[in-house]
Order: C-alpha cells, then structure tokens, then sequence
C-alpha cells in the first residue's frame, strides 16, 4: 500500500502562487506515475498535471498551461504542484494521485482518475477575486 498526503493548500489572492505537496510512504519501492486532479463543488474530477513514472513525459491541463508547473524529488518522495497566477476558477480540493505501472509504461501518461490507485484525502486550494 501507498499512502498520499497533500499538503500547501489554502487561500491566496488572484494573481498569487501556491505550492502544493504530495509526501508518499509505504510500499514507494515500485515503478508510480503520478498526477495531480482537483474537483470543485458540483463538477467532476478533473486532471490537472500528470507524469510519467520516469519524469520524461508530463502533461497540463489547457486551463492551467503555463502557470502551473509538476515536479517531484524522488529522493524526499514527494510530488509537487506550483501554482503561479491563480485564479479564482482555480478554486477546488486538489488531489494528488499515484498508478503502479509496468516497465513497459515508463513514459505513458494517464489522464483519467479511475486509472488510479492510490489517492490523498486532498488539501483546499481558494483564490478569492
């Protein structure tokens, strides 16, 4: 089992940066890629940044192109979000996200949240206006 606790959420003014953290432990020894997803009040799970196991591939979501940025150190174990330019749609419970793959997956990028095992419990990010 992994476990995925998020951290760096909280309020910030349109225009600010936040910098989320994603602090993996447990069974970390295996080949993980990993993203982070955010979910308002009445939408969907979306994604928002994804990495391949590797760190060679890596992917944004349109809205947040640009601005917001996905990295990790794998030697703390942590996966990260910066968050540059928020804006209030930006508002949601961010989510980090870890999938166990294959040797053969070392670069694929996983878009959807069903294809994904490992969850945090979220951390609130709100960008007044």
């Amino acid at each position: 089992q992994v476990q995925l606790v998020e951290s760096g959420g909280g309020l910030a003014q349109a225009g600010g940066s936040l910098r989320l953290s994603c602090a993996a432990s447990g069974r970390t020894s295996g080949n993980y890629a990993s993203g982070w997803f955010r979910q308002a009040p009445g939408k969907e799970r979306e994604f928002v940044a994804v990495f391949s196991w590797t760190g060679g591939s890596w992917s944004y979501a349109d809205s947040v192109k640009g601005r917001f940025t996905i990295s990790s150190d794998n030697a703390k174990k942590t996966l990260y979000l910066q968050m540059n330019g928020l804006k209030p749609e930006d508002t949601a419970v961010y989510y980090c996200a870890a999938k166990l793959v294959g040797i053969g997956s070392r670069n694929d990028l996983f878009y959807r949240p069903s294809e994904y095992g490992y969850w945090g419990q979220g951390t609130q990010v709100t960008v007044s206006s």
